[in-house]
């Protein structure tokens, strides 16, 4: 499974937390530098795409949500701890409760 996190500047233990559920492909975007918000490529490939909205500015969530949206991929918000993470993605039917 393939996913991309978007937002954030480290991932800490997220990017094992998320390979335990299978993840096998990560994409992160930090989305701070002015050509990754004009640059952001989807893979269609991707199970979903993860927006930390506590490290990203509002134009930039919109075109990557946007992008997703185009390329039939889920989108989830949710802030930088794993305990909102794997809440939003519960939620969104992206994990077995």
């Amino acid at each position: 499974m393939s996913v991309v996190i978007v937002g954030g500047d480290h991932l800490g233990n997220i990017e094992q937390k998320l390979r335990l559920m299978g993840v096998t492909e990560l994409i992160h975007v930090t989305g701070r530098k002015v050509k990754h918000k004009k640059n952001i490529r989807l893979p269609q490939e991707a199970a979903f795409v993860l927006i930390f909205t506590d490290y990203i500015n509002h134009m930039t969530a919109l075109m990557v949500k946007d992008a997703a949206k185009s390329l039939s991929i889920p989108t989830v918000f949710a802030k930088r701890s794993w305990s909102s993470i794997e809440s939003c993605l519960k939620v969104g039917g992206l994990v077995n409760a």
